[in-house]
C-alpha cells in the first residue's frame, strides 16, 4: 500500500528543462541549479557527444527524465524496446524518476509526434493501467504520468480527467507530474473549473510540477512553452504546491528560448508563490 508523500521520492527544488542551446553555459559557468529535466527521447535516439555532455551534467546536477513517445494510451502493443532504452538511460544518468504523458502518439505503427487525447472511459482506464504496470515492472519504480493540455474531448468519455488520473494512481501506484499550465490551458479550452480539478487530485502521488508559458488566442489557448508564465498560472501553482505538501517544480521553455540566466530567473519566480522556497 503506497502512502508516503511523493511516493517516497525527493523534493528536488526548482529546476529547468535541459536544452541544447544551454549546454555551453551549464558546462562552463556551472550555475547553481536545483535539478535538470531531460527529454528522454533526445538521448535515447542519440549517441556520442550529447550523451557525453549528459554524463558530465548528471555528475553535477540531479536529473529527471520526461518522455514524449511512450504512447501509454495507444492500442498498439507496448514498445518493449523503447521501455528497455528508457531503463538503460535512467540507469546511465541516475535519473530520480521517469515521466511521460497521459496520451497516445499514434496508431497502427505510425507516430504522429503529437500528444493525442484519450477517451476517459472505464475500458481505457483498465487498458492503460495494465500498460503502466508493465512499464513499472521494467523500471522497478513508479512511472510518473503527466496530465496533458487538451483542445478537444471524446464524446465517449465517462469521467473527467482528474478522476481518470486518480483512478490510475489507485490501480497502479504510479506517480503524477501535475502540469499546472496544462490545467489552465485545458480549463480555458474545455470549460471546466481549475479548482474542481485540484479538488480531485490524489496529492500523495504528485511527484513533480510543471509550469510554462502559453499562447492565448482569445477563444482558445495553446501550450506553446515560448512565453513567460502568466500570473494566474503562478497562482494555480501556489495553490497546488500547498495542497501537495511540497514537490519539485520545473519550468519548461521550448521555443524562442532565452539565455540560461533568463530561463532560470523565470523558474525562480516560483519562490514568490512557494513560501518554503522564498529563503532558499
Amino acid at each position: 500500500m503506497i502512502t508516503p508523500q511523493r511516493l517516497g521520492l525527493p523534493d528536488l527544488g526548482i529546476g529547468v528543462g535541459l536544452r541544447t542551446v544551454h549546454y555551453r553555459h551549464l558546462r562552463e559557468e556551472q550555475p547553481e541549479v536545483d535539478f535538470l529535466e531531460i527529454i528522454s527521447d533526445n538521448y535515447m535516439e542519440s549517441a556520442g557527444r550529447p550523451l557525453e555532455i549528459l554524463d558530465e551534467l548528471a555528475a553535477r546536477y540531479p536529473i529527471v527524465m520526461h518522455g514524449v513517445s511512450l504512447s501509454i494510451g495507444s492500442t498498439d502493443p507496448l514498445d518493449r524496446a523503447y521501455v528497455r532504452n528508457l531503463v538503460r538511460l535512467r540507469d546511465r544518468c541516475q535519473a530520480r524518476w521517469v515521466s511521460d504523458h497521459l496520451c497516445f502518439t499514434g496508431v497502427a505503427g505510425r507516430n504522429t509526434h503529437d500528444l493525442l487525447p484519450l477517451p476517459y472511459t472505464h475500458a481505457a482506464l483498465e487498458h492503460i493501467a495494465g500498460r503502466i504496470r508493465t512499464v513499472q515492472d521494467a523500471l522497478g519504480a513508479p512511472l510518473v504520468i503527466e496530465n496533458p493540455s487538451t483542445y478537444l474531448a471524446w464524446k465517449t468519455s465517462q469521467m473527467p480527467e482528474w478522476e481518470f488520473l486518480s483512478e490510475l494512481c489507485r490501480l497502479t501506484g504510479c506517480g503524477l507530474l501535475l502540469d499546472v499550465n496544462n490545467i489552465y490551458v485545458s480549463a480555458r479550452n474545455m470549460g471546466f473549473d481549475p479548482q474542481e480539478y485540484l479538488a480531485g487530485v490524489p496529492w500523495p502521488h504528485v511527484v513533480q510540477f510543471h509550469v510554462a508559458g502559453h499562447t492565448d488566442n482569445g477563444d482558445h489557448v495553446i501550450d506553446t512553452h515560448d512565453h513567460p508564465v502568466i500570473p494566474p498560472v503562478w497562482k494555480l501553482l501556489g495553490q497546488a504546491w500547498r495542497l501537495s505538501g511540497g514537490a519539485s517544480v520545473l519550468l519548461e521553455w521550448d521555443a524562442q528560448i532565452p539565455t540560461f540566466p533568463e530561463v532560470h530567473a523565470e523558474a525562480l519566480k516560483a519562490r514568490r508563490v512557494l513560501p518554503a522556497r522564498r529563503a532558499a
